[in-house]
């Protein structure tokens, strides 16, 4: 069985204290949907505050403030992560490569089209287009265990991404209304805008 689910790269967050964290290891891939804790959300938007932190608004008093506002610049933001994808019976699974974004999660139609798509480097994942079977190399071009997927199945593994964004979203409002209630409103629509969440999911023409 083939799952595919968007994950966010969180780090230690050690020495912070704006609001409520939960204790991780560095270089921690999270799976983004609905069954986060209150804590583990507010890792998540630390972590992707932190990851665009070059754009803090620096005429805001509050520190907390400062740094949540680097996630509302109408360009949206960028979240280090992407999509893993896992093979439940051989145990092999592909995670998203250093430097790839979240963000980017829709570029897999591109693959579900028969297109190609960067999926971040050391090692460098690729997808491989066989006829109608998408053959995904973890390793890059190093020899190693396979992934194949029917392109068919890529439009409806990706919606189920989707999904587990949605549910992300709705933790991300349920937390911003008790953490950052001034910017609650705002840091949804960021989120939503940023990650394109919830508009619908259409193949490339």
């Amino acid at each position: 069985m083939i799952v595919i689910h968007p994950v966010l790269e969180t780090g230690s967050l050690t020495d912070f204290d704006f609001w409520p964290v939960a204790e991780q290891p560095p270089y921690h891939l999270t799976p983004l949907n609905g069954t986060l804790s209150d804590e583990q959300v507010g890792t998540a938007i630390a972590t992707m505050a932190g990851y665009n932190s070059r754009r803090v608004d620096d005429h805001l008093t509050d520190p907390a403030s400062a740094f949540l506002s680097s996630l509302l610049h109408e360009e949206g933001f960028v979240a280090p992560g992407g999509l893993r994808v896992q093979d439940t019976v051989t145990g092999t699974t592909l995670t998203p490569g250093c430097c790839c974004g979240l963000e980017d999660w829709r570029g897999w139609l591109e693959i579900a089209a028969g297109g190609e798509l960067w999926l971040g480097h050391s090692p460098t994942p690729w997808a491989e287009q066989l006829g109608n079977t998408v053959r995904l190399h973890p390793e890059g071009e190093r020899p190693g265990p396979v992934i194949e997927i029917a392109r068919t199945e890529l439009p409806r593994l990706l919606a189920g991404v989707q999904q587990d964004l949605a549910d992300f979203l709705l933790l991300v409002a349920a937390w911003a209304e008790q953490h950052a209630p001034q910017s609650a409103r705002a840091l949804v629509s960021a989120f939503d805008r940023s990650l394109e969440i919830t508009a619908p999911l259409r193949k490339p023409s």
